[in-house]
């Protein structure tokens, strides 16, 4: 491969300028694909190398060429493991007509409506067609195309190939602008009631061992779990499915009657993770096995750590696999890291002051950011700090800083700025209410902004958020 420089010396707004790609699209690839992988400065800015530049570039070509973003990154990812060189033009077609030629033995011809659609047999033309399918509300030939699709390819190629990147592209979609709420949860309710009708059709287990899949409170998305459950009795396994947001009380009678010997939790979101360490500390207690996952302990790759269990990965593919050798080593783990007494404390205290931080915000905040704005920036941001408290890091959050910056700039055409003064206007109102008892917070914040610590925080040195416990 031609040699390209990987020092990391270009900032986001010259990669901007450099590659055309809007700010919120990199850190949406970023986050979403992996690519492109930018180092950080202590201030937590984007540096990006020559490297990283071409490979934006080449992607845009592929796009250019008719190729998904995420094809284009499963492409790039392929030619690299085989050790090609994907800025060779001419491996990179050859590549492209390989992934689009039929496979072996299928030829597929798809009947919807009155024409035929032939889109060249893969399963990847397949999920493109389908996404199409739900973003016109086509409700007859999605579900034909589903139906052709589990007819000729294993139940789980179409469910992880096909649903589930098809539903993250259509996420990606609304995340960028480009697809409406109502699509995103048109496709997502045909994705659900499908996976619904296929675990009402499993057989009966014939496994030893009871697993039992849930989501912790306040947790609504529940097709990774659907997915996992179904993925599990198709493998004769003996699977109680419980579904979205279940409440911690009664967890401990629940538990005495399922009797499970393995206990499946997911969450999506960092407020959610919050909510699924307390129910993993209830587990660990009563000596039943954890495993769990979601998007959000991708996103944060240090936060598995705090959570008393087995996790499983960042991928969907493997779940399963895991789960299964989970299930003859059964042993709870307890986590490897554990929460600081300075947040719990701060915990407390925010908590205490949460009200009068937000009213102070509304009295100065209400002539800059539209009111049902604001109303919901104080929920998001006020959950999630506590769920960075709770869970022992504040740097929790800073993934969740990016995903609203987008969100802001795609959903409600406000500028970045926008952003930045209300962290500001939140940094001052913490400062009045939180003081010393508040540190972590106000130190998180005066990092994220760039600026210096106020009164006597300003002198006590930065604390390590999360002591770490011996392994047992």
């Amino acid at each position: 491969m031609a040699y390209r420089d990987k020092t990391p010396i270009y900032n986001l707004k010259a990669v901007v300028r450099e590659t055309g790609l809007k700010a919120d699209t990199l850190r949406a690839w970023e986050r979403r694909y992996g690519v492109p992988t930018p180092q950080r400065t202590e201030s937590g800015h984007r540096l990006y190398s020559q490297y990283d530049i071409d490979v934006l570039k080449w992607l845009v070509d592929r796009q250019n060429e008719g190729l998904s973003i995420s094809r284009a990154v499963e492409l790039l990812h392929r030619l690299e493991a085989e050790g090609k060189n994907p800025f060779d033009v001419n491996a990179a077609l050859a590549a492209q007509r390989h992934d689009l030629r039929p496979q072996e033995g299928h030829h597929i011809q798809i009947e919807v409506e009155r024409g035929r659609l032939d889109e060249g047999g893969t399963v990847a033309s397949m999920r493109e067609a389908w996404i199409d399918a739900c973003l016109n509300f086509d409700e007859l030939r999605a579900e034909q195309l589903l139906a052709q699709a589990f007819a000729l390819f294993p139940a789980e190629t179409v469910c992880l190939d096909l649903i589930q990147k098809g539903l993250r592209e259509i996420g990606l979609g609304w995340y960028e602008g480009k697809v409406t709420v109502q699509q995103e949860h048109f496709a997502s309710a045909l994705a659900i009631r499908r996976m619904e009708a296929l675990l009402a059709s499993t057989p009966a287990p014939t496994r030893p061992g009871r697993i039992m899949v849930a989501c912790p409170p306040e947790e609504e998305h529940t097709f990774v779990p659907l997915l996992i459950s179904l993925l599990l009795r198709r493998r004769g396994w003996d699977v109680v499915y419980l579904g979205a947001n279940v409440p911690l009380r009664s967890l401990e009678a629940t538990l005495a009657t399922v009797r499970p010997s393995l206990v499946v939790l997911t969450a999506q979101q960092l407020y959610t993770a919050a909510s699924l360490l307390e129910m993993a500390e209830t587990l660990f207690r009563e000596r039943v096995p954890l495993a769990f996952g979601g998007l959000v302990f991708t996103e944060v790759p240090e936060l598995p750590e705090v959570i008393p269990g087995h996790y499983l990965g960042d991928t969907l593919e493997n779940v399963v696999n895991q789960i299964e050798h989970l299930m003859t080593h059964l042993r709870p783990v307890p986590a490897r890291r554990q929460v600081s007494y300075d947040y719990k404390e701060a915990l407390d205290h925010f908590c205490s002051r949460q009200a009068s931080i937000e009213a102070e915000l509304w009295a100065r905040m209400e002539d800059v950011i539209p009111k049902r704005l604001l109303a919901s920036a104080n929920q998001s941001f006020g959950r999630n700090i506590i769920a960075a408290l709770t869970l022992g890091d504040m740097d929790f959050l800073n993934a969740d800083i990016d995903w609203v910056e987008g969100l802001l700039v795609n959903h409600h055409q406000m500028p970045p700025e926008a952003l930045e003064h209300y962290l500001n206007a939140y940094y001052d109102a913490c400062v009045h209410h939180l003081g010393e008892p508040g540190f972590v917070v106000l130190e998180w914040l005066s990092r994220l902004l760039g600026r210096e610590m106020h009164g006597r925080a300003r002198q006590q040195q930065v604390k390590q958020p999360i002591a770490i416990r011996k392994e047992e």
